[in-house]
């Protein structure tokens, strides 16, 4: 395999959801490159390589989230020992895979006196010699300017969309794609001209007392008896999804799907989904849902990440262009 790709390459993983990592690995028929890695009493975190990387690329996998015993910033602080050892260890090459990047919702200031939180985390990761980024939908895709080195933004679109267009089949009258607000607009629209199905537009604020507490109309025209789609980037809390479909069901929605690339699902967000009007919630496995799978059982489905991710980086390897495996839709 070396000689396929032409150089030695190696796979890291973090500690947080080494299942991945591994899933990756094994697609490029490598296995994970052994490393310590351990928490100190106080918090800190230490990390070692138990063999040589010289000379070697290698890809740092790390999904950032609180899982086994790690919080996002551990793991994220995780991420840069591990970058900053393989440097000193003379690795050639450091390519950083965040399927989720971290603090990228803050990716401008909308208040005065606040940090701009994803060029943060970006320049770190180039100040300690990251030489490549990979990630997958982006909050915002502009975020990929504020690193001066190559920047691969892959998205999951095709595989929702393509599991979207089997559930549909040639029942397209029967389903209808909903926009939950005016960010996911451009992209809503894009779902249902590929999907071939009609789509409406929901509108949304918020109390201007209580900025947390969002605010629907009663009811919303033109959905009865009709399947609603409803499509994010990530769910954190769900409380804009769950309102969504809340107002949807009331206005005579027959059922509601929702279908998102990162599912966050902080907080209570699980239990409010186990008690919501969403029938199917579609998931990529961009971070770990174990405990998703579990809480809402066939209500869940999860589609896999890592060949996509594979075959991202495998073309980075052979020097072929990882846009035209998205035909472009990774630049939208």
């Amino acid at each position: 395999m070396v000689e396929e790709y032409g150089q030695d390459f190696g796979v890291v993983s973090g500690g947080v959801y080494p299942e991945l990592a591994e899933q990756i690995a094994g697609i490029l028929d490598k296995e994970l490159i052994d490393i310590d890695r351990k928490r100190f009493l106080d918090g800190e975190r230490y990390v070692r390589f138990n063999e040589s990387v010289r000379k070697r690329d290698l890809f740092v996998i790390q999904s950032l989230t609180e899982m086994n015993g790690y919080s996002l910033n551990d793991a994220l602080m995780e991420t840069l020992l591990i970058v900053d050892a393989a440097k000193r260890a003379s690795a050639d090459w450091v390519t950083v895979v965040w399927p989720l990047m971290p603090y990228a919702r803050q990716d401008r200031k909308a208040r005065n006196r606040e940090p701009i939180s994803v060029s943060v985390v970006i320049r770190m990761l180039e100040i300690i010699g990251t030489n490549r980024i990979v990630t997958v939908d982006l909050h915002s895709a502009q975020s990929q300017a504020i690193f001066n080195r190559p920047f691969d933004h892959l998205t999951a679109e095709p595989l929702i969309r393509g599991r979207l267009a089997q559930i549909i089949g040639k029942k397209k009258s029967d389903y209808l794609m909903v926009s939950p607000d005016a960010g996911r607009a451009k992209e809503s629209e894009q779902y249902a001209d590929e999907l071939g199905i009609e789509l409406i537009h929901m509108p949304k604020s918020r109390d201007r007392s209580d900025t947390s507490k969002l605010r629907r109309p009663p009811k919303i025209d033109g959905v009865v008896g009709k399947t609603c789609i409803v499509i994010d980037d990530m769910i954190a809390t769900g409380g804009t999804i769950i309102s969504a479909a809340e107002t949807l069901k009331k206005s005579g929605a027959k059922a509601v799907m929702l279908a998102a690339t990162h599912g966050i699902l902080s907080g209570n967000a699980l239990e409010k989904f186990q008690n919501s009007s969403i029938e199917k919630l579609i998931l990529v496995d961009t971070l770990p849902q174990e405990r998703t799978i579990k809480a809402l059982g066939s209500r869940v489905e999860i589609l896999p990440v890592a060949p996509m991710i594979a075959e991202s980086l495998r073309r980075v390897l052979v020097g072929e262009s990882v846009a035209e495996l998205f035909h472009d839709m990774n630049n939208k």
